[in-house]
């Protein structure tokens, strides 16, 4: 799942919190902090994208593991790299069918990982906001986190730098 690139159980696509030159420096990547400590934007939008492809490959050579198949042009955005404005459920439906998961849970566990991470980071919407590139306010930031509103993979990332970078 796309927490798990922060904590060192994403596989090929984990991201190190002490890895700040893995993004490109470009557009979407957030500021490390003063200590120069944290995760880019950058980095975990290409983790994720790394574990989507890896996830089509598995799709493509054994069939989704439960039957379920995510939507054809979901796939193709996948294998053309434009995962980028891919939604959050879009993106986990083609995880979830690699690995025979429940994407509803998969996307409950993603949302709990984020709001603990606020908690443990002690931000609230408002900051987080001020803090990404995202043009979100901090109540369509609370929107995104709670489902009530669709979120971005590039927008997941900004938010997942933010709250990585200023965990204890």
């Amino acid at each position: 799942m796309f927490h798990e690139v922060v904590d060192g159980s994403g596989g090929s696509a984990a991201v190190g919190v002490e890895d700040t030159d893995a993004g490109d420096g470009g557009d979407g990547s957030i500021d490390a902090g003063s200590g120069g400590d944290g995760v880019e934007a950058a980095a975990l939008l290409a983790a994720f994208e790394a574990m989507l492809v890896e996830a089509v490959d598995g799709i493509d050579a054994a069939g989704a593991g439960d039957g379920s198949t995510p939507d054809p042009a979901t796939i193709e955005r996948v294998d053309a790299g434009d995962v980028r404005d891919l939604t959050v459920e879009e993106a986990v439906s083609v995880l979830a069918a690699a690995d025979g998961r429940d994407a509803d849970a998969m996307v409950a566990e993603l949302r709990d990982h984020l709001l603990m991470g606020m908690a443990t980071a002690v931000l609230d919407v408002d900051t987080i906001a001020a803090s990404i590139d995202a043009d979100l306010t901090g109540q369509e930031v609370q929107q995104v986190l709670e489902g009530r509103a669709a979120m971005t993979l590039a927008q997941l990332a900004e938010v997942m730098a933010v709250v990585e970078t200023r965990k204890p």
